[in-house]
This record gives C-alpha cells, structure tokens and sequence, in this order.
C-alpha cells in the first residue's frame, strides 16, 4: 500500500522477495545459512566469554578480537532472522522506517567492523615492530579510546543514510528483490534522481573502506619489512604467524564486501541477481561463523585457553 504526501509518495512498507528465481528453493538454501548463524551465535559468544574468563587473554589483541567477534554478532543478528522469516514463513513485509533502520544497523555495523580489522592490524604493527613497547603503547585506555572512535566513526556516517532515503519519492515497484535493507537495493525504487545518495555512498566507502585497506596495506608493509630483517628463520616464522589468523579474517570480509559493493554499482547487468543476493548474504554471515574458528585455530593461547576452560569445567563436575 502507498501512503501519499503532498510532496512525494512514500511506501508503508517494503516487500523483501528473498532471492529471485530461487523461490522455490529457500527452504534448502535457508539450512545452511541457518547452521553458520547458530555456529556464528555460539562461537563469538564463546569466544567473548572465553576472553573475558581466561586472564592469561587479557592483552590488546585479544580485547579487538572480543571488539570483533561482538560486531559480527550484530551485524549477524540484523539481518539473518528476517532472512529466514522470509525462506521459512513467507513474511516479506518489512514496514518503511523498520527497513531504514535495519539499513543502517547494516552498513554502520559493517563500517565498525572494517575499523576495528584496521585497528587490529595496528597491533600487529606495534607488537612486531616495537615488541619492547607494546605494553606501553596499547594500554587498556588507548585500547577503548581507539574502540570508541572506531564505533562512533561508523555510526556517524551512516547516520546520514535514511535521511537520504525518506526525502526520495518512491512512485514505482515497493518490492525489493534482496532478503535485507541493502542502501542501494531501497534507492534503486525511487522515482527521482539518486545522485547524491550515489555520491555519499562512495564518499563513505572511501573514509571507512580505503582508508582503512590504506592502513592494514601500510601496516603489514612495515611488518614485512621488520619480519624479513630478523637474522632467525624461527623468529620470522614466529613473528608473521602471529598475522596469519588476522589475514585470513580480512579476506574472508574484505573479498564479499568487494564483490557486492562494484556488483550494486557496476555489474547489475552482468553478474547474475541471485548470484549478487546469496554473496551479499554471506558477505555478512561468512566473517561471523569463519573468524571465531580461524582464531581457535590459528591461536595457539586460544586453543590452550579453550582446553584449560573445559578441563576446569570437567574437574569441577
């Protein structure tokens, strides 16, 4: 239904249409994205708790992990109930300011999480780079500080974005062929010129994106160049495998992030639609179910931690 104001006509709601062509198979392709939200929910609650539990983690790393692994639980949780009311109960409704505001939850958590990689890339800096000084330099306060720019930083700038959208006509289709309130995906129904809202949108990716491979770019640059230094094959091996886990956590979030970004602006017409929506989807759901099993994987005082946890639990039973 269309509510009209004098000025322009807005829509009530939105109709979220899942993944088109694939309608008849979103019962199965909404079980695995079911069991990666329940691997992704237990996991980084696991891992916060287990980093809140164990003192012997209470260093900077693994506090911009918990920073991390807190982000992926929201930005998780803002769109993956909605996308399985949508495969499992057929409830597409989404009403027009609950459809700003899940836009925003998206692309501000997103935003976080892309500063907090950036600031956990600069501990690997410091840590390498001036070892004797890591204390000092990344104290708990510095430590917050640095988390509380990061967040204000993202939420700040998508502040602007359902302001953007509300003042838009929306005269056509009020059907959004996506499972979540994807900025692009809203302002593509509108009748009117969405220039500016294109423009913002590019300035953001630009303070938040690039400025932020810029510094995990420089970062790792100055890593391989402490690293490559080191007269011990040992200590080389040593020192970049304390980087591996967080490599791999930016590319599981940098490379789905790339795609649907250039795919909404460039390649509407090339890349398939369903194949856009389900990397779109897993754009938010991989870096939470992923991250939290590198780590344990990757992190050796991680994996001692988890085993200590569960031999205390088993000695007290």
């Amino acid at each position: 239904m269309l509510a009209y104001n004098n000025s322009y006509v807005a829509p009530e709601s939105f109709i979220l249409n899942g993944i088109p062509d694939l309608e008849g198979a979103h019962i199965w392709i909404s079980l695995p994205l079911c069991a990666m939200y329940v691997i992704s929910l237990v996991g980084n609650l696991g891992l916060v708790y287990l980093i809140h539990y164990e003192k012997s983690l209470h260093r900077p790393m693994y506090f911009f992990l918990a920073m991390l692994s807190l982000v992926d639980l929201f930005t998780c949780t803002t769109t993956l109930p909605n996308a399985l009311c949508i495969f499992w109960f057929n409830l597409k409704e989404i009403n027009f300011n609950a459809c700003l505001a899940q836009m925003f939850f998206v692309h501000g958590f997103t935003g976080v999480e892309s500063g907090v990689l950036m600031l956990m890339a600069l501990d690997r800096y410091v840590a390498i780079c001036y070892p004797l000084h890591y204390a000092t330099i990344l104290t708990n306060p510095v430590i917050a500080k640095a988390g509380l720019a990061t967040f204000l930083r993202g939420v700040m700038l998508m502040i602007p974005f359902p302001f953007l959208v509300k003042r838009l006509p929306f005269c056509q289709s009020n059907i959004i062929s996506h499972t979540y309130c994807d900025h692009m995906s809203v302002v593509k129904l509108s009748c009117a010129s969405i220039k500016v809202n294109v423009i913002y949108g590019l300035m953001v990716a630009l303070l938040i994106g690039v400025f932020d491979i810029c510094c995990i770019s420089v970062s790792y640059t100055m890593i391989l160049r402490a690293v490559v230094s080191l007269s011990s094959a040992d200590a080389r091996q040593k020192a970049f495998s304390t980087c591996t886990a967080h490599l791999s956590a930016i590319i599981i979030t940098y490379v789905p992030a790339f795609f649907t970004f250039f795919t909404h602006r460039f390649g509407e017409h090339t890349i398939p639609r369903p194949l856009h929506i389900i990397v779109a989807n897993l754009y938010l759901l991989l870096p939470p179910t992923l991250n939290p099993i590198v780590y344990g994987v990757k992190t050796k005082q991680i994996r001692e931690s988890v085993i200590k946890f569960f031999q205390g639990e088993k000695g007290a039973s």
